[in-house]
C-alpha cells in the first residue's frame, strides 16, 4: 500500500495578515427557500424558550411552566419545516450502495420509483396531518390559552411543502437523467 506524503506549505505571518485585508465575499442567500426563514424563526423561538427555562429554573429557582411546552412545539415546527429543506437539497438519509451494482437503466428505473414513492408518502402525510389538525380545532395547549391546531397546521404546511419539493426534485432528476442515488459524486462535489 502506497501512501502519498502530506505537503505542508510554509505561510508567513504577513501572508496571513493580508487575508484579513481582503473584502469578504458578498452574502449569497439565493440557496434558501421561504420555508428556511420560517424554520429559522421557529428555531430562535425554541432557543429563547430554552434559555428562559434554564434561567428561571436554575437562577431564579422558580421556572416558567410555559417555556417547556412552547419549546417542544417549536421543535416540532423546526423538524418538519426543516425536512422540506432536506427534501429540496436531497439531504435525507439514503442508501445508494445498490445502485453501484445495477445497470444504468435499472438504476434509473429504481431511482424514478423512489421519487414516486417519496411523493406519495409526503402527499399521504399531508392528508393524515390535515385530518388530525381538523380533529383538534378547539384543543388548547396545557400552559397557555393557544390552540394546538396551529402547530399541527404548521406540520400540514410542512408536509405539503415536502410534497411540492419532492415533485420539484423528481422533475429535476428526470430532466437531468440521474439522481443523487445514481451518482452521489455529482452532488457532493467529489466529481471533477
Amino acid at each position: 500500500m502506497t501512501t502519498t506524503p502530506e505537503v505542508h506549505t510554509q505561510v508567513t505571518s504577513e501572508e496571513i495578515a493580508h487575508v484579513f485585508d481582503e473584502a469578504p465575499p458578498p452574502a449569497d442567500l439565493s440557496g434558501y427557500g421561504l420555508e428556511d426563514w420560517f424554520t429559522l424563526a421557529a428555531f430562535w423561538l425554541m432557543v429563547a424558550c430554552v434559555v428562559a427555562q434554564f434561567f428561571t429554573r436554575y437562577v431564579l429557582n422558580d421556572s416558567f411552566a410555559w417555556t417547556e411546552e412552547i419549546a417542544i412545539y417549536a421543535l416540532i415546527v423546526v423538524v418538519f419545516l426543516g425536512s422540506s429543506l432536506c427534501v429540496r437539497a436531497s439531504r435525507h438519509i439514503q442508501v445508494d450502495f445498490l445502485y453501484r451494482y445495477l445497470s444504468r437503466g435499472a438504476g434509473r428505473a429504481l431511482s424514478t420509483a423512489v421519487d414516486v414513492i417519496r411523493i406519495g408518502f409526503f402527499a399521504y402525510g399531508t392528508v393524515l396531518t390535515h385530518r388530525y389538525a381538523q380533529l383538534i380545532p378547539d384543543e388548547m395547549m396545557t400552559t397557555i390559552q393557544f390552540p394546538k391546531s396551529v402547530v399541527f397546521y404548521a406540520v400540514v404546511i410542512a408536509f405539503a411543502l415536502m410534497t411540492l419539493r419532492a415533485i420539484q426534485v423528481a422533475w429535476q432528476n428526470w430532466r437531468r437523467g440521474y439522481s443523487v442515488l445514481e451518482r452521489p459524486s455529482a452532488f457532493d462535489g467529489s466529481e471533477a
